[in-house]
């Protein structure tokens, strides 16, 4: 009787989001981006939600056992090269979450720190808010947090609401305990989108100009955040994994489609249906 041949896995992801019925955005758009760039991705749900392309209408956070319980059991069953957060449902699964990737501090871990929809719904109380800067950005390899993330997120809970530079919230999160944070410029009126990247103890290291595309997008946090963990986890340097990763967001966005009222969806699989016909024109 012929053995089948044994052959290494492809780099296994792990991410912690919510699951998104619409496919644009949480975990459906992490799985997408991770499989596409040629990672396997792993999952542990952290919340259901009721949304489409126009808005989220409602967000029912797992429970924390059920989290901890399903990245656990993935945990002693396999290998993982690169931990992905986004949605976190609670500040319960904050601190579980953050208990688990803990016991994995070689891991690199990208965060995602979704704090409302792109129509602005609210998705993170600041209960989770400070629950996130405390327990997950010590353990942090690198931050996505757009303009208006980043704002909210420097604020800290010491009171001091003044008004910081982008550069001043970047320095804040880093003094935080994150490794890295990529600032996106999506949200601000620039006739470029500019996202730049700053280190602990280096400050800006890098500054990417992309054009701006018409139309608003359902997902591109996520898409970025989970490109840049695939990206570490093929073995790439943090610079180099987030100079990949922007370019592939960009052009995911650039071959985006409406399929409802709402936001475009990025298309993750662009590659594939190059010059197949699909979604052409």
């Amino acid at each position: 009787m012929n053995r089948r041949p044994a052959r290494l896995p492809p780099p296994l992801v792990l991410t912690f989001a919510a699951s998104d019925p619409s496919g644009g955005a949480g975990m459906q758009a992490d799985l997408m981006t991770i499989s596409s760039i040629g990672c396997h991705a792993l999952s542990v749900v952290t919340a259901l939600t009721a949304q489409d392309t126009v808005g989220v209408g409602r967000v029912s956070a797992v429970a924390a056992n059920c989290v901890e319980d399903q990245a656990r059991r993935l945990l002693a069953d396999m290998s993982v090269a690169a931990f992905k957060i986004g949605l976190l449902g609670s500040v319960e699964n904050v601190a579980v979450i953050a208990r688990v990737v803990a016991d994995y501090p070689d891991i690199p871990l990208v965060v995602d720190p979704v704090l409302a929809s792109g129509r602005g719904d609210e998705l993170a109380d600041e209960a989770m808010i400070a629950s996130l800067r405390e327990r997950l950005m010590p353990l942090t390899t690198i931050l996505t947090p757009n303009s208006l993330e980043a704002r909210r997120l420097a604020r800290g809970d010491d009171g001091d609401d003044r008004q910081r530079t982008l550069a001043e919230c970047a320095q804040r999160l880093l003094d935080f305990g994150c490794d890295h944070v990529l600032l996106t410029g999506t949200h601000d009126e620039t006739v470029r989108v500019v996202n730049s990247l700053y280190c602990r103890g280096s400050g800006l290291v890098r500054s990417d100009a992309w054009d701006r595309l018409p139309g608003s997008y359902h997902g591109s946090g996520c898409t970025l955040a989970s490109a840049i963990a695939a990206h570490l986890a093929l073995g790439l340097a943090v610079e180099d994994a987030v100079r990949v990763a922007q370019e592939y967001t960009w052009q995911s966005l650039a071959a985006g489609f409406r399929p409802g009222r709402g936001q475009f969806i990025p298309d993750r699989f662009f590659p594939t249906r190059a010059g197949s016909g699909v979604l052409d024109g």
